[in-house]
């Protein structure tokens, strides 16, 4: 099959912009790129989570669409445990936690009041906001031991648990938009944008 001399161009072009950056006489790089990416999307979806809870009345806190599903409480009680879980393997800081949060069950927990579970949520993600600013790009690749729920550890790189966190956040997002838009409520991504915003 032959590709055509614009059809070269169309891919190499995107490439040589990407590198463009590194080039003598452009902007310098700036430190730590790939922990500077994954700490700004942390927050971006931390921000989306609290406006999607805040948004959602009490009264529905324990709605999910089917019997399988989990409820909305459930979901934020959830993303604490989440969040101290993934964030506390960032470094050596590690949460403080009250022992009512650590020891009640979950469907216990997943009924308390919205107030009360957002305001955990809150501060689980302050807690992961400051377990952040222990990284760097070089820490990225230093080999760590998990330990899960059950007990059994393993040895992962910490950028391991760094995307993971990211990426238990948009699961969690995506869940809960689902849940929004089932009770005509728009989630944060879906709202107008005001004038001149990104």
């Amino acid at each position: 099959m032959r590709v055509s001399r614009a059809a070269l161009a169309f891919v190499a072009l995107p490439i040589t912009l990407m590198f463009a950056p590194l080039s003598a006489g452009s902007a310098q790089q700036p430190p730590n790129p790939v922990t500077a990416v994954m700490k700004q999307r942390t927050m971006l979806f931390q921000q989306r989570l609290a406006q999607a809870f805040d948004s959602i009345p009490e009264r529905i806190f324990g709605y999910k669409p089917t019997p399988a599903q989990l409820t909305i409480g459930y979901i934020a009680q959830h993303l604490v445990d989440d969040n101290y879980f993934y964030c506390e393997q960032f470094g050596a800081m590690k949460g403080a936690r009250a022992a009512e949060e650590t020891t009640t069950p979950d469907t216990i927990k997943a009924k308390w009041p919205k107030a009360k579970l957002v305001a955990q949520m809150k501060a689980s993600f302050k807690f992961c906001e400051d377990a952040l600013a222990q990284l760097d790009d070089a820490k990225l690749g230093d080999q760590i031991t998990r330990t899960a729920g059950n007990g059994q550890s393993r040895t992962v790189t910490r950028a391991g648990p760094v995307m993971g966190h990211i990426i238990d956040m948009v699961d969690h997002y995506s869940q809960l938009a689902n849940y929004m838009r089932l009770n005509n409520i728009l989630p944060p991504t879906a709202l107008p944008r005001p004038p001149g915003g990104a």
